[in-house]
């Protein structure tokens, strides 16, 4: 069954997206408002019908029509709000005057356009409360908005309004048979639906898609065989899309975690909403801020104090500049105590030069919590042997207080949007490690093209081999080492796992009279080549006594 969903449902993405080609919304900049839109219209509709035919009180009445959304169309107001008292916290609410099929059935009225655009609005004013997300100005982002807007010729918006809606009304396609699925398979939904989405486009704030891989190996490493955790707090100061964090809220347990985060992006906070929501974390949407981590840090306590999480994980931009906000972020010397970043003397908007992810890493050692709290952030591979600067003072505080626990460098061209070699590091508040673990996999993988790109992913078992090694702390040759902080100091804080490989010689025994054969042989060798070198030396000589100066 799953395959047979997982096929229509990338029918109905595509089948959107053409109809955006169609219109002349092929890779335009508000192309994934509609597919992210129109597809969450799709799944608020089969997700309240699922819900509402399996409610205590209307249930047997819904499940029983023919079409439940037909028998919805004859409620009364009031059992449409009694209705709603007995839905499970976080699912949408729908009118009736708001299902697809109803809308589907007023496509011959005129500026259809107009009435799909508010119907959507007043879906979003209903469930205001459940999906809206804020600005760190403390606006309010709803899930949806008017998307006819987009075509610039009034005459074609009804048309393309009725293609959007032909295309979601598809009975091929119903989301219904799939909420009893692991979660799992809506993140895999959610990555096909935003391949073409998330990459990063050139701009100032590019956005970056972290592997599944890399992910499920951060929160594995980070949550360990814990099984019994409740109530933790997940937060990540540069969410993007949120891979991260759903990797870790599904090692915890969605029931047993919320999910706090803020980005600079406003398309990649309406991407982690949706993510929120098809991962059945819709409770932590209101955690989710869209700002600047560095310059506004939203999450605050009661006496305006940040706050502190259990878990933090980020895959920050590696490299930005930042010249309007540079003075505001070094000012707060608490959180960026190992310094900024300076200017560079010329700016290019395509080449940037400040080492951003220097100020995140500050930015989560200062947000965890003391004692308890624990995170992993992606890095570049080369600062983990930073010698001078920030990276240094950084590195010495890591090993020094002992926060940082691990270190894992992963292959070359894991990433599709930069051929950066890229680590990760692991800390610990707790400050109780003895010795850090330090892996090389950048011999794993296997290598594919995406496109024209060489890139390398990581198969399920080098995964398991990453996690298992660390976990048990094991040395194995060529691959990882568990070393002490005094042992770190002494190479100059290095975090690199190849410092620290015993350089192997091998020994092999011969007797004495094969020593006496190889020496001899040797110098029979010696003794040719040094003849040819002199008979070389007589004919250079011989060349030089015959040259004759002319005029």
């Amino acid at each position: 069954m799953t395959t047979t969903i997982q096929k229509s449902t990338e029918e109905l993405i595509d089948a959107l997206k053409q109809t955006c080609g169609s219109y002349g919304l092929g890779n335009d900049g508000n192309e994934y408002k509609i597919i992210i839109q129109m597809f969450l219209y799709k799944y608020f509709n089969d997700k309240f019908g699922y819900e509402a035919k399996r409610s205590k009180l209307y249930g047997e009445r819904l499940s029983k029509a023919e079409l439940w959304d037909k028998e919805y169309d004859s409620f009364t107001e009031d059992e449409v709000e009694d209705l709603f008292t007995y839905l499970p916290a976080g699912t949408p609410r729908l009118r009736p005057m708001h299902t697809v099929s109803h809308l589907y059935n007023a496509q011959s009225q005129g500026d259809f356009s107009t009435l799909m655009d508010s119907t959507m609005v007043d879906i979003a004013n209903e469930n205001s409360d459940i999906f809206s997300m804020a600005t760190a100005g403390k606006s309010k982002l709803t899930i949806f908005e008017r998307i006819t807007v987009f075509i610039p010729d009034e005459q074609q918006r009804d048309d393309f309004a009725r293609s959007l809606m032909r295309k979601i009304a598809d009975p091929a396609c119903n989301f219904e048979p799939m909420f009893a699925e692991k979660y799992d398979f809506f993140s895999t939904m959610f990555e096909y639906l935003i391949k073409d989405y998330n990459k990063d486009g050139g701009g100032k704030y590019a956005e970056y898609y972290t592997p599944r891989s890399i992910a499920l190996i951060m929160a594995r490493l980070l949550v360990g065989s814990d099984t019994n955790l409740r109530g933790k707090t997940c937060y990540d100061p540069s969410a993007g899309s949120g891979t991260l964090l759903m990797a870790l809220a599904h090692t915890i347990g969605e029931d047993r975690c919320s999910i706090y985060s803020q980005d600079i992006s406003q398309k990649s906070s309406k991407m982690l909403r949706m993510n929120l929501i098809l991962n059945n974390l819709v409770r932590s949407i209101q955690n989710i801020v869209c700002g600047n981590t560095l310059t506004n840090p939203s999450h605050k306590n009661e006496d305006g104090t940040l706050m502190k999480f259990d878990y933090i994980v980020s895959n920050p931009p590696f490299k930005l500049d930042f010249p309007e906000e540079r003075d505001t972020i070094a000012a707060d010397t608490s959180r960026f105590w190992a310094g900024v970043p300076k200017v560079p003397d010329t700016i290019n908007p395509d080449k940037p030069k400040m080492e951003i992810y220097l100020c995140f890493i500050q930015h989560m050692i200062y947000s965890m919590k003391a004692g308890t709290g624990k995170g992993a952030i992606v890095i570049p591979t080369g600062f983990i042997t930073g010698k001078s600067g920030i990276k240094k003072t950084i590195l010495t505080k890591l090993v020094d207080d002992k926060i940082v626990y691990g270190c894992v460098s992963m292959p070359s061209n894991v990433f599709a949007t930069t051929g950066t070699n890229v680590s990760v590091l692991f800390f610990d508040k707790s400050c109780s490690h003895d010795k850090v673990i330090l892996i090389d996999a950048s011999k794993l993988g296997e290598e594919y093209k995406d496109g024209n790109n060489q890139r390398t992913r990581l198969l399920d078992t080098e995964i398991d081999k990453i996690v298992n090694t660390f976990i048990n702390a094991e040395a194995v040759e060529d691959f990882s080492v568990a070393v002490t902080y005094d042992q770190i100091k002494e190479k100059g804080y290095s975090l690199s796992a190849g410092q620290y490989f015993d350089i192997k010689i091998d020994h092999v025994d011969i007797t004495e009279e094969e020593f006496n054969a190889r020496m001899n042989g040797y110098k029979q060798l010696l003794t040719q080549q040094f003849t040819e070198s002199h008979a070389l030396e007589s004919e250079i000589l011989k060349q030089l006594d015959s040259l004759k100066f002319e005029r």
